[in-house]
This record gives C-alpha cells, sequence and structure tokens, in this order.
C-alpha cells in the first residue's frame, strides 16, 4: 500500500503563535518533526501542508516539499485533507507539526496496523505513563481503549478514575493514520458536540460510529503545546 505523511502546520496557534518556526538548536520546530518522520520507512514522502507563506519559504530553505493552504480551513485535519486529494494513495499520516521529538518507528507502527488490518480506517498512538504531572495536565490528552485497543474515549482529564486500585494511564501521541478515502470523509463532517466540549478533533471519529485502533508504542513523544513544553523538549534533546 502507498503512504505519504502530511505535516499540518498552522502560524497562529492561540497557545504558542508562530511555534512551527521556534528555533531549537540552531533548526525551527517544523524541520525536526519533517526530519524525523522522513525517517519512517513506510512513508513515500513528507509533505508540510501550511497556512502561512514564512513556514512555506522556511521549508523551501530546508528542502521539504511544501503546500500552501487556506487559511479558512478550521482544523489540521481539513488542512491534510486538501493536501491529500490529489494524491494517488491508500494511507496518509497526519503528523502534527508541533511534535519534534515523535520516532519514525512510531509512525511505522500506527501505518502497518492499517496495513495489517484493511477493514480498519483509522489508527492512532498511546503511550502508558505514570507520570503525574502528564497525567494531570490538560494540555497532554489521555485515552483508553478496548482489550482489542479500539478507543473507547479521549479527555483532557485523567482517565479511568482509579477507584479501587491504580489503573494504568496511556497518554494519547499527536498522529493519526487514515486510509483516504476515510480521511476524505471525516473532513467534510461537521464538528460534533463532545470534540467541542473536550476541543478534541478525534471524537468526531468516535461520535459518528467509526473505530480508531490505538497502538501501544514504546516511543514516547512530547507535544509543544506551551513554551514550557517546549524547555521540556530541549532539556530531552540535551540528554540525547
Amino acid at each position: 500500500m502507498k503512504a505519504i505523511g502530511i505535516i499540518p502546520a498552522r502560524y497562529g496557534s492561540k497557545r504558542f503563535p508562530g511555534k512551527s518556526l521556534v528555533d531549537i538548536f540552531g533548526k525551527p520546530m517544523i524541520q525536526h518533526v519533517w526530519e524525523r518522520a522522513s525517517q519512517a520507512r513506510t512513508l513515500e514522502r513528507v509533505i508540510i501542508a501550511t497556512d502561512d507563506e514564512r513556514i512555506l519559504e522556511k521549508a523551501k530553505e530546508f528542502g521539504a516539499e511544501a503546500v500552501l493552504t487556506s487559511p479558512s480551513l478550521s482544523s489540521g485535519t481539513e488542512r491534510v485533507a486538501v493536501a491529500a486529494r490529489d494524491w494517488d494513495v491508500d494511507i496518509v499520516a497526519n503528523i502534527q507539526g508541533d511534535e519534534p521529538l515523535i520516532a519514525p518507528q512510531a509512525i511505522d507502527e500506527a501505518i502497518q496496523s492499517l496495513i495489517d488490518n484493511p477493514k480498519i480506517p483509522m489508527a492512532t498512538l498511546a503511550y502508558r505513563t505514570t507520570k503525574k504531572e502528564e497525567i494531570e495536565d490538560p494540555n497532554v490528552v489521555k485515552v483508553v481503549f478496548t482489550k482489542d485497543n479500539f478507543a473507547l474515549y479521549f479527555s483532557r482529564s485523567p482517565i479511568p478514575y482509579p477507584k479501587e486500585y491504580h489503573s494504568p494511564f496511556y497518554k494519547h501521541l499527536g498522529l493519526y493514520v487514515y486510509r483516504k478515502e476515510f480521511l476524505l470523509k471525516l473532513a467534510k463532517m461537521k464538528p460534533t458536540p463532545l470534540e467541542r466540549m473536550e476541543g478534541l478533533e478525534q471524537l468526531r471519529v468516535l461520535e459518528n460510529g467509526y473505530r480508531i485502533k490505538v497502538v501501544e508504542t514504546e516511543h514516547d513523544s512530547i507535544g509543544v503545546d506551551t513554551p514550557g513544553d517546549l524547555e521540556r523538549v530541549k532539556s530531552h534533546l540535551r540528554k540525547q
């Protein structure tokens, strides 16, 4: 199956404006994401889809393939769908532009789950965590799933509630892989009540009755939603 990766990159983030171009040891954050994604063996190519000329020009400077999309698009999912529309591919990976530590092996794991299970429309990643600061941080999304690894719910709150014992918590990592036809369908769906309440696009999939395969990975990542997250990323890279 043919698979491509698309990195949606918006300049006007509400919590951290311009974060795609913020410097991390001499490279903009979007370059870190692109370089890591380009190492995934299952991806034929990696494309940056942005609404801003500054990101477009910077992407071209470091050699990335990039396209300019309309600033009127309301979500990263829509941006990825527009960028993927004319490509003759089976699978599209939505690689978040604020995940500079995303492991190429984790991308491969998620894509492989769709290759191995042709009836699954979509997959994502989860990482087991015991860090209290992550479990309680609303910027770190948590996920619970069935015994056969299909998502039950995603939340910014700590889920599940450990009433009788300390249950493992799984944080959701910023990667989605879709069959192309499902991605195009999803981009046309209207926002749903739980999606609006939590501010999580993936809940639109569950609320419309579709399944999301959750792939548990051993490769952790840190999404950059705030300047504090950026410092955590830099600290991690210094240790490496």
